[in-house]
């Protein structure tokens, strides 16, 4: 405690205010031993007239060798002030730390919400190398694991834009950026010597490197790389703190690059699994027209339970074999079971003229296998002959195949049998059809017929009203008569559910002539 009058002459001090101003003897001019900011207090709380003395309305607070005090003032009768003095030093140590805290937490929230937003490997080490320099950092990189000779990485300075690019370099020539891309724990950035950094570490135009951080960056199970922390020369080196807090982020960067690095992988391996399951672009084929279109039931969704194959004859003049079939379900599940009807059906090619001995076999296959789901089938063996079209068709539980005539009319194509994977032994009835120039022959799965909507929303397609589009498709090219049948029914749909939807149309050429392309007979249209 201190007592100065109006004048600024000390009056009094108490033991403690001893200790902490050692020169302020009573008599002093308070100016000269006390801080300038309690001088200052002072005069403001004395003016000229003593008449006009107030209290501050608030504490005030400054240092004092080094340490935080807040002064109080108490105005007396006299006129003189009493200055009570409070270490404030470890209160104000105290806020700062829990300022410091809320921001850290503030800023690995926001970098874990913006890493994680992307699922995009490029994107994320963008975002780690430009969060790392912008808050950790004169400048930053982030490293990931070598691809042969080639060390992906991505530098940023302050402020800056991320620049990628493809180190050819040893990993090794540089302390702890080899552990930190195997996953060892961090070497101490004092234990660095940052002039022996690399050159290609540098990002143009940074300048001498006063103090290096390189620490793993963690991914599930394996390292996902490496986070280089560059300081100028000139500034204060990395403290340990600022050392923990980089793991923290490092740890949060690494899980979203593992992520992004595992959709990659995952995203890859479901292309290459799904390029098998996509249905086929059809063509004409040894002067016979085929096309097909296939709607899954879900819009997000690229295979399902309906599929196609066109399988070309094995020499020229013989039958193509055409293959529709709708497993029961639909998604993913019912693609796999699609896809192994696929493969077998391909298997059993060489016995492509016996519709009952590929269907008995695939029906054996299925009932031995651990899927529970049953399927329905139409094949159709299809050859030119002359210029008409011969079309061998056999149905396995199917919707009967409908025959589009030169004059409009439609017909249903007399086959039959049981569905494929049920029983032991299946029963089908094969027929044959013949086109003419202009004719065609629609296969298609009960995803078209049972699409439900309409006025109301409730109706069926059905099979009625499927005969009159295809009865206005009469002379309509393959690919013209699919896309409309497709066009309508999603019309029909509306915004409604649906179940996969398959169309395949067999054609006769109006007018052909031979050409052999590619080692095939393809067919020239002329007016």
């Amino acid at each position: 405690m201190l007592v100065a009058d109006a004048a600024g002459i000390l009056v009094k001090r108490n033991e403690a205010a001893q200790v902490v101003l050692p020169a302020a003897f009573p008599g002093a001019l308070l100016a000269d031993v006390v801080p300038a900011w309690l001088a200052a207090a002072h005069r403001s709380t004395c003016p000229a007239d003593p008449q006009g003395a107030r209290e501050p309305e608030v504490p005030l607070s400054g240092l004092i060798e080094g340490r935080r005090f807040e002064a109080h003032s108490s105005v007396r009768d006299d006129g003189t002030v009493a200055w009570w003095l409070v270490d404030d030093t470890d209160h104000q140590l105290a806020r700062e730390a829990l300022r410091m805290e809320r921001e850290q937490t503030a800023f690995l929230a926001a970098a874990s919400t913006a890493l994680l937003s992307s699922l995009n490997l490029g994107r994320c080490m963008d975002l780690t190398a430009q969060m790392a320099s912008d808050h950790l950092a004169d400048a930053a990189l982030a490293v990931a694991p070598s691809r042969g000779r080639w060390l992906p990485v991505v530098s940023c300075l302050r402020g800056g834009t991320p620049f990628a690019s493809q180190e050819v370099v040893d990993p090794d020539e540089v302390p702890g950026l080899s552990e930190a891309l195997r996953g060892f724990p961090p070497v101490p950035s004092r234990w660095i010597d940052a002039s022996a950094a690399p050159q290609w570490m540098i990002p143009e135009g940074f300048g001498p490197i006063g103090a290096i951080v390189i620490t793993p960056l963690p991914g599930h199970g394996v390292p996902a790389g490496a986070l280089v922390l560059l300081r100028k020369e000139g500034r204060a080196a990395f403290t340990e703190e600022e050392e923990v807090f980089a793991r923290l982020f490092a740890a949060r960067a690494g899980a979203a690059m593992s992520a992004a690095r595992l959709y990659a992988e995952q995203t890859a391996i479901t292309e290459v699994l799904m390029r098998d399951l996509l249905p086929p672009a059809l063509h004409q084929i040894s002067g016979v027209d085929f096309a097909g279109s296939y709607r899954p039931s879900a819009d997000h969704e690229r295979v399902g339970g309906d599929f196609y194959d066109v399988h070309p004859g094995a020499a020229e003049g013989e039958p193509s074999l055409v293959a529709l079939g709708d497993v029961c379900g639909k998604g993913l599940e019912a693609a796999v079971l699609t896809g192994k009807i696929r493969n077998t059906l391909h298997a059993l090619l060489p016995l492509a003229d016996d519709h009952q001995q590929m269907l008995n076999l695939l029906n054996t296959a299925l009932r031995n296998s651990h899927h529970t789901r049953f399927a329905t089938l139409v094949l159709a063996s299809a050859v030119r002959k002359d210029n008409e079209v011969r079309v061998r068709l056999t149905s396995a539980g199917h919707p009967h195949p409908l025959i589009i005539r030169a004059n409009g009319t439609v017909e249903e194509a007399d086959t039959r049998g049981t569905l494929i994977g049920v029983l032991p032994d299946i029963r089908v009835h094969t027929t044959t059809v013949t086109l003419a120039p202009g004719e065609s022959c629609i296969l298609y799965t009960d995803g078209i017929t049972d699409a439900r909507g309409g006025p109301l929303g409730d109706t069926l397609f059905g099979e009625e009203r499927l005969q009159r589009v295809l009865a206005e498709c009469a002379g309509m090219a393959a690919e013209g008569i699919v896309e409309h049948v497709q066009m309508l029914a999603s019309q029909w749909l509306g915004n409604g559910g649906h179940d996969d939807m398959a169309v395949v149309a067999i054609s006769a050429p109006r007018t052909h002539h031979l050409s052999a392309v590619d080692g095939h007979t393809r067919g020239r249209y002329t007016a």
